[in-house]
Formats: structure tokens, C-alpha cells, sequence
């Protein structure tokens, strides 16, 4: 099928996709600005080149125009020139009077902007859009898209084709035939080709998971399949043909050339078996040194994570080699530390420390989980660096550090309860994702305040996996011999007996809200002269009904939000029961605290197995060894070791 004839059955008329009026100020009509934007606009259609892109730029200073235009690469020079008329005529009449926009029309992209752009990778802004229809068989449908996403990735940023794209298909076992197209603006770099395309297909997995047909949209790439011809099948294979295998030789007569044949394979083949040992070799020497681990497999997926390697001076220099004054602080797995890059953007890097415990299998199991958690109540992997004994860990920036400091620091400002209150939704949104709405299906094990980091609108990030573990799908407990976590989190069926599953993240999270509304740390609970743990005390009051005598004093003055803090001390209590069955999902959770009218169940007794005197912020550790402790779907990702004392049930 040709591309008239699937947009002839698809598209009855070209569709308009989507566009982005991007705030960055605006310009009169028939001002310098407006008047050099209508003449680019007008020189893309019979400018544009045979591979379907256009760029240009005009005007000085504050009325300088960038433009930038790409057709899709299966399209005819004369399709694209019709389609791109009708982009830049679009464009206008959607954002009239802003200095920058970009349009995504169905077959083509139009984008211009009063700053430079040519040359530079775009990720934002990025749009989404998948069919109304899902697949029958998610796991088995994913795990073929995968792959041939990947492969069409490494097609459409390192193939020879100034046009860096690619289109194929892949059978589905039992289903149907799964259409992929790739494509990048010919003007960024391979490697940020690969980085653009990577970034759309982790975003599949947040907004489309199931769908039979999904469009990612970027400034700098453009990512679609669906389980129907779109693409102009003759165009692409075109481009992707294997070059026909020469002819074979017409046999030599016996005698001399035999001879002289016999002579150049005796010359020749020791020659280039030499030169590809040395390849071999050097490729070897510069893989050891580098230390670049470039597949890894995880849940039984082979995926690059190249491209999320940063070298090690340049965040040597970010971090202004790590001195102190950029130091944010410091844990039992290494000292983090703010930096900024090079382009101005900020950054927090975690250095772990030589001792820490963490080995090359969790360094680069966590490196790839977090890679593939793309959340806005999870904190955002931006790569990692690996040189000699380092290991470092790149994390994006969030302004308000930890959850811990604000609520237990008494210098710090009092929060009121509607910020507390976005910060329990937003942990709560976070685990869910974990438990249910992620490709992966992850136990965090590790869920604490000073494991919840808060941006500069105080939206809540969970944060360090270096403990998680990772379920297979319809798998709902586990039983370990290596207990780790934290005193005062960890629910008691983990610490007794090694059974941990989605409900052990329930407890903790439980924990995590008594502790907010309160304002005092579970571990170093103070009740006037009472030696009480935390639970201990709020089921206490919570039969006494009075329960506001374990409520920060800053909450207690404001009476209207008093109902909602009192719901939430009840879902605290209903997270925390003894019993791991009674406990509520992440998914009930965020309904209860989402609907008010919802009526919440009576919570039972809680776990009461520890005092409440334990040191501060101990992370342990105990072990027995076990050949099962290997690279798998349950792999912990542990690091901190420490002696565990005996926990006696109280």
C-alpha cells in the first residue's frame, strides 16, 4: 500500500496533529520580528531540500528568526511541499503574535523560535497521542515493540542516510503485525538521535502502555507504530535495501592461477587476521579502561545505556571537584552533591563512597531501573559516571532537598496542612506507579522521609532504589534472607520472617504519614514522659479520641483542615495494621485520600514489634548467602551493611 492510498483510507484530508504556543513573549504583526517570520515561513515549501528538511534564520538581535522544517521521510519532494504549506499556514493562525511555536502536522513539523535552535537536541516540548483502542496481550505486545523500537532507534541515528530515519515491522505471536517509524532532524548528532528516541519510548510506557497505536512528538525526533500500514512501505525499504551480493568469480583454470591463489591467500590472510586481533585488542584495552557497561540484561530485555554516561571531569568540574561547599550531604551509600553543567543546568550527584558496599551488578541494575522510571513523583535519572574506583550517580535538580528536613528541622519553616497534605498525595501517586501502573512492577523497600525529595512547588519525589526489587508480573510476595531498610519503616512480616511484597511499601508509607502529621521522627517519637513509640502512642489516642495530642502544634490552630488531618491519621493506621492482608493497596489509598465521601473501614491493631529507641537513621543489612542472590528479575539492590540486633514481636 502507497502513502496516497493510506491517507486516502486513513486521512480522508491531511490532519492537523498538534501544536505548542510556547511562552516566551510575543510581537506585533507588522513589526521587524512578524514581518521576517512571514518571509521564512513563505521560503520553506520551495526551499525545502530533496530530504525533506529546510532551515534558515533572519533578522539581527532581538528580531532574529529561526526556522526549521521536516517532512516525514517516506513522502514524495512534491507531497512534502504541499504538506509544509499547509504546516506554515497552520502555524500562524494557531499562535498568532508569538515569538516561538511548533506545529506537528501529520506528515510534516514546522518550528520557529527568536532563539538559536539549529543544531540543538529538543526533548520539550514533547506531546503524546495513542489510539482509543488497547492490545489484547500487553507483555507479549510490549516485549516485541521493544525490541523493534530499539532496533529501528540504532537504524535511524547511525544509518549512512542523511535522512535519519527508519520504518520496519515485527510479528506479534498469535496477534497481529506491529508498523514502527522513527525519524530525528537531520541537523543534531547520532548519538543525541539515540538519546531523543530513547527519551519517546520510555514516555510510552508512562502515557500510552497498551495501545495499539501511539505517537511521541519532540522537537528533535518523532516516534509512531501502530498495528496498521501508515508508512510508505517502498520508500523505506528504499532507503534500508541490502546491497545485491556481488557475483561469484568464474572458476579459475588449474596451473598458474591456481598457484598465484594459492600465494595471495597465504599473504593476505595472515595479514588480516593479525589486524583484527589488534582491533579486537585495542577495543578490548579501551572497554577496560572505560569501565562502559553498554548492555545489561534486566527483566529479560538487552537495553543500551550508553547514552546515559557522563565523563567523569566533566562532572568533576560541575561539582567543582566535589568540594565541600557544594556538598548537600551525606548518607551511608556516599556524599551528594549540587553542580551545575556546563549549559547552565543544575544537577545533584550522589559519589559513592569506596567502601559503601554497592557492587557493579546493583550499581548498574539501579542505574537501568531508575533510567526506565519516568514519573513526576520520581526522582529523574540523568545519567551516571563510571571511571576507575568511581561511581557516580546524576540525578536532576529538586530545590527543596529532603522531606525530613522541612518536617523534623524546628529551623526550618512550618509547613501548613495543604502542602503536607500534596506531599502524602503525591508519595502515595509515586507507589502506585511502582506497584501498578509501571512496565515494572517495584517494591521500593526503602521508603522514608529523607527518601522523599520536594521541588520547588514542594511535589514530592521518591528517591534512592538502591534497595528496590522487582516483581515479575501476577508475583505478589517474596521470601528473603537479606533483610535491609530502615529501623522504624519496615513492616513486621519483613523483619521477622523476610516476607516483603507491595504491602511492606504500604506499612512504611503509613509510617511516612503519621511522621508528617505529627512532625516528630518514628524513632525518636517524644510524648511528654511517656516512652511510647509513635504507633504506639497514636493507636493509644486514636481509642482515647485524642488523637490531636500527637498533632503538630502548627496543624492544631487551623480547625477547617482538622477533618482531613483526622481521615489521614485513619489511613495511616489502616496502612500500618499488623496483619499484611488488612492492609489497603496503593491504588485504595490514593482513592481514600482522593474521595472524602469514600467511608474507610475500622482499622485493626498495628504492628507493635519495635521500641522506640533505636538510633537514628540506621539502614541495615542481614544476610545469609544465597545462589539465588544473582541478576534476575528479584535482584536486591542493596548496599548498606550493618549487624541487625534480634527484633522481638511485642
Amino acid at each position: 500500500m502507497n502513502l496516497v492510498d493510506i491517507v486516502k483510507s486513513q486521512f480522508p484530508t491531511p490532519i492537523f496533529i498538534h501544536f505548542d504556543c510556547i511562552n516566551s513573549g510575543s510581537y506585533a504583526r507588522n513589526s521587524t520580528y512578524g514581518r521576517n517570520l512571514d518571509t521564512l515561513l513563505s521560503s520553506v515549501s520551495p526551499n525545502i531540500d530533496a530530504n525533506g528538511f529546510y532551515n534558515a534564520s533572519m533578522g539581527e538581535n532581538s528580531d532574529r528568526v529561526n526556522i526549521i522544517a521536516l517532512c516525514r521521510a517516506d513522502l514524495q519532494p512534491s507531497q512534502c511541499s504541499n504538506y509544509v504549506d499547509d504546516a506554515t499556514a497552520r502555524i500562524l493562525e494557531e499562535c498568532p503574535g508569538q515569538r516561538q511555536a511548533i506545529l506537528w502536522h501529520e506528515f510534516c513539523m514546522v518550528r520557529y523560535s527568536n532563539e538559536a535552535i539549529f543544531g540543538t537536541l529538543a526533548n520539550s516540548p514533547n506531546r503524546s497521542a495513542h489510539s482509543g483502542e488497547n492490545v489484547t496481550n500487553t507483555d507479549v505486545f510490549n516485549q516485541e515493540l521493544n525490541v523493534l523500537l530499539d532496533s529501528l532507534r540504532d537504524h535511524a541515528a547511525f544509518n549512512s542516510s542523511p535522512k535519519k530515519f527508519a520504518g520496519a515491522t515485527r510479528d506479534v505471536p498469535n496477534y497481529r503485525t506491529i508498523y514502527a517509524f522513527e525519524q530525528c532532524t537531520p541537523d543534531i548528532t547520532s548519538v543525541e538521535c539515540g538519546d531523543c528516541l530513547t527519551k519517546s519510548a520510555q514516555q510510552i510506557r508512562e502515557c500510552c502502555e497498551g495501545a495499539r497505536g501511539v505517537r511521541i512528538l519532540r522537537p528533535s525526533c518523532y516516534l509512531r507504530f501502530e498495528t496498521d500500514p501508515f508508512y510508505n512501505a517502498t520508500m523505506v525499504e528504499a532507503v534500508f535495501q541490502p546491497p545485491t551480493p556481488p557475483m561469484p568469480p568464474p572458476p579459475q583454470p588449474s596451473g598458474k592461477g591456481e598457484n598465484q591463489t594459492r600465494t595471495i591467500i597465504i599473504v593476505i590472510v595472515p595479514i588480516v587476521v593479525c589486524l583484527i586481533l589488534a582491533l579486537c585488542i585495542g577495543i578490548y584495552l579501551k572497554t577496560k579502561k572505560n569501565r562502559t557497561w553498554e548492555k545489561v540484561d534486566l527483566d529479560g530485555e538487552i537495553s543500551t545505556i550508553e547514552s546515559l554516561q557522563y565523563d567523569f571531569s566533566t562532572i568533576r568540574a560541575a561539582t567543582d571537584n566535589f568540594s565541600d561547599a557544594n556538598k548537600l550531604g551525606e548518607g551511608g551509600f556516599g556524599i551528594v552533591y549540587k553542580g551545575k553543567l556546563p549549559k547552565g543546568n543544575e544537577i545533584a550527584v550522589k559519589r559513592l563512597s569506596h567502601d559503601s558496599g554497592q557492587g557493579d551488578l546493583e550499581f548498574k541494575n539501579e542505574v537501568l531501573l531508575l533510567a526506565r522510571l519516568q514519573h513526576r513523583n520520581l526522582v529523574r535519572l540523568l545519567g551516571f559516571t563510571v571511571e576507575g574506583n568511581e561511581r557516580l550517580l546524576i540525578y536532576e535538580w529538586v530545590q527543596n532537598g529532603s522531606l525530613d528536613r522541612l518536617i523534623f528541622d524546628p529551623n526550618s519553616p512550618c509547613m501548613d496542612w495543604e502542602k503536607r497534605y500534596i506531599i502524602i498525595s503525591g508519595v502515595a501517586k509515586g507507589l502506585l506507579y511502582l506497584h501498578e501502573d509501571s512496565r515494572l512492577r517495584i517494591i521500593h523497600r526503602d521508603l522514608k522521609a529523607s527518601n522523599v525529595l520536594l521541588d520547588g512547588e514542594l511535589n514530592a519525589k521518591i528517591s534512592d532504589f538502591g534497595m528496590a526489587r522487582l516483581f515479575v508480573p501476577n508475583e505478589t510476595q517474596h521470601s528473603t534472607s537479606r533483610i535491609v531498610g530502615t529501623y522504624g519503616y519496615m513492616a513486621p512480616e519483613y523483619v521477622i520472617h523476610g516476607h516483603f511484597s507491595v504491602k511492606s511499601d504500604v506499612y512504611s508509607f503509613g509510617i511516612l504519614i503519621l511522621e508528617i502529621i505529627s512532625g516528630q521522627k518514628t524513632y525518636n517519637f517524644q510524648n511528654g514522659e511517656s516512652g511510647d513509640d509513635l504507633i504506639n502512642c497514636v493507636w493509644k489516642n486514636w481509642h482515647q479520641e485524642t488523637v490531636t495530642n500527637i498533632i503538630d502544634p502548627a496543624l492544631r490552630t487551623s480547625l477547617g483542615s482538622m477533618r482531613d488531618v483526622m481521615r489521614c491519621i485513619h489511613i495511616g493506621l489502616l496502612c500500618v495494621q499488623e496483619n499484611a492482608a488488612d492492609r489497603p493497596t496503593m491504588g485504595s489509598v490514593v482513592l481514600m485520600l482522593s474521595s472524602f465521601s469514600l467511608t474507610l473501614p475500622v482499622p485493626s491493631q498495628p504492628a507493635f514489634f519495635m521500641s522506640g529507641s533505636f538510633p537514628p537513621e540506621i539502614s541495615i543489612l542481614h544476610e545469609t548467602h544465597s545462589s539465588k542472590d544473582q541478576l534476575d528479575n528479584t535482584t536486591p539492590l542493596s548496599t548498606n551493611e550493618a549487624s541487625m540486633s534480634e527484633l522481638y514481636p511485642r
